[in-house]
């Protein structure tokens, strides 16, 4: 899929069919995330890929607003050493790995993990290292319905020079 149709097409699925997604996409997606823009080149993550059903139904217990984790068929969680720039490096390897997900022909959805009440919980059900802190969770499968919920136009959020 193009780029920028990529880009401009990517929306928060919630939904997903019951359909497993091959290793090697998922490979590419995430090879897709430790590809992203980093920080004096840090590259201080780390992506775990829970597909086993019951692994995925817990961490959807534990979250807030990630229920529907249990029926994605995966869910990636995003864990970064805690540098100074973790946040950045990881948010930036979570979209890499939401735009690789839809140029798949797969649907995502960025669940929050950084600064959460669950984040602690999950980094250490996952087996995560004491110093990697998860920054987000991402759901991703066959979406079983797609939303285009209305953005915001150019117009209403582009200033020149100054606001």
């Amino acid at each position: 899929m193009e780029a920028l149709k990529v880009l401009k097409e990517r929306r928060s699925v919630r939904k997903y069919l019951p359909k497993s997604v091959p290793k090697e996409v998922i490979e590419d997606i995430i090879d897709c995330g430790r590809l992203a823009a980093t920080a004096l080149n840090r590259q201080p993550w780390k992506f775990v890929v829970v597909t086993e059903e019951e692994r995925r139904k817990h961490i959807a217990d534990i979250c807030e607003y990630g229920r529907f984790i249990a029926q994605a068929p995966v869910c990636v969680a995003v864990l970064c050493e805690d540098t100074k720039y973790m946040l950045e490096d990881g948010a930036a390897a979570t979209q890499n790995i939401l735009l690789a997900a839809k140029a798949h022909g797969l649907g995502s959805c960025w669940v929050a993990g950084h600064k959460k009440l669950y984040a602690q919980e999950v980094a250490e059900y996952l087996n995560a290292a004491e110093n990697d802190k998860l920054i987000s969770l991402i759901a991703i499968g066959y979406p079983e319905q797609e939303g285009n919920p209305p953005k915001k136009s150019l117009k209403e959020v582009l200033c020149w020079e100054k606001c």
